[in-house]
């Protein structure tokens, strides 16, 4: 009898949760082949994510629609499955199957006042149900877990973490591929960089006030500033016009897949000043492509770079300028740091975070 993976969020609107499910899928098909695992997938969903070829069954049912509440459990009766795990807490809170969830992080209860009174109230509402449905939540951090006991008074002994893993094209790029990207997204030849999103909470502000108050920003090197931008928070184009800093950072906007290893190698360093993160990938992807990272000391973000990276308090915006100011006046440094998050970034692999999945499903099949 098999387990089912809803990989529903293998979809545009899920770009995060999407690449978790499908590279799930992709390591579980390369360790466990033979595993009786079958993907729920919805056949109607936009996505640049490709499913591995193994056994699915449609469900054109959005997350969000309360029609998966008997749509959902009635296919898993169906397939005769033995568990059923959830990517997304928006899911069926009575599948009929012992039931495996995946949580990412806390945001709306971490930053309440980014979400209105209604969209709260739901988050923690459907919380609780997924939380109660599942025999097994799984955290993609140590931080994640401690959150969800601290907020939700998750039993820890419920809770399993399975790490992300960088995709496996995040390597070390050559310089001519390096200079093609440059072209594409005309970036100066010496650049610290910045990927993610502009959300408030990833801390734009007093990244460019370091950036502005080091001296480094006043040599060659530029801070490019890269990733989806949302118009409602549009403070960091403002700082950047009232500081005068237009030469010294370039908005890139949203980058290619293909181009982002290339984006992360041709930097001299990689700063990610979040101030909350469930996981951090991009400070992963960065030292995989042997890029030098400086990032905040809180979250989950020391526990993703160890000791292969400069940590600095993302509040104080001294500490940040002199971090950047460090890693870019010493070669030797830098050189140090890229060797050290290569070694770092090779702990992380998705077949470990399928191995540990994996381990779930058959406990919680067996029991």
């Amino acid at each position: 009898m098999p387990i089912v993976l809803d990989a529903r969020t293998a979809h545009d609107h899920f770009p995060g949760i999407g690449r978790y499910v499908v590279n799930l899928a992709h390591a579980l098909k390369r360790i466990a082949p033979d595993f009786d695992l079958i993907v729920l997938r919805d056949p109607t969903a936009k996505s640049r994510l490709a499913l591995p070829n193994l056994p699915t069954t449609d469900c054109p049912i959005s997350p969000f629609s309360i029609r998966q509440q008997w749509i959902v459990p009635r296919q898993l009766r169906g397939l005769r499955a033995t568990l059923y795990h959830s990517s997304y807490y928006l899911m069926p809170y009575r599948p009929g199957a012992p039931t495996v969830l995946t949580c990412y992080d806390l945001i709306p209860i971490v930053y309440p006042q980014y979400f209105s009174a209604a969209q709260r109230l739901i988050y923690r509402i459907t919380h609780i149900l997924a939380l109660n449905t599942a025999r097994t939540t799984l955290a993609i951090s140590e931080f994640t877990r401690s959150d969800l006991a601290r907020h939700f008074r998750a039993s820890a002994q419920r809770i399993v973490v399975t790490p992300l893993a960088a995709d496996a094209h995040f390597t070390p790029q050559p310089p001519e591929r390096i200079a093609a990207v440059r072209r594409t997204y005309k970036l100066p030849e010496r650049y610290v960089l910045y990927f993610g999103s502009n959300k408030p909470h990833k801390n734009l502000i007093r990244l460019i006030q370091a950036w502005q108050r080091s001296a480094v920003s006043r040599q060659r090197s530029a801070l490019v500033v890269a990733g989806h931008w949302d118009t409602r928070y549009n403070e960091t184009r403002q700082l950047v016009e009232a500081l005068n800093l237009n030469d010294r950072v370039v908005f890139a906007g949203p980058i290619d897949d293909a181009d982002l290893p290339a984006l992360y190698s041709g930097a001299q360093l990689f700063a990610f000043p979040s101030l909350y993160e469930g996981f951090g990938l991009p400070a992963l992807e960065a030292m995989t492509c042997g890029t030098p990272v400086a990032c905040s000391n809180t979250s989950s973000l020391p526990e993703v770079v160890g000791d292969a990276g400069l940590l600095f308090d993302p509040l104080d915006v001294g500490a940040m300028a002199d971090t950047l100011r460090r890693a870019l006046n010493d070669d030797e440094l830098c050189a140090d740091l890229r060797q050290r998050g290569l070694q770092r970034a090779a702990q992380f692999t998705w077949e470990r975070t399928a191995e540990r999945t994996l381990g779930v499903y058959r406990d919680l099949s067996s029991g």
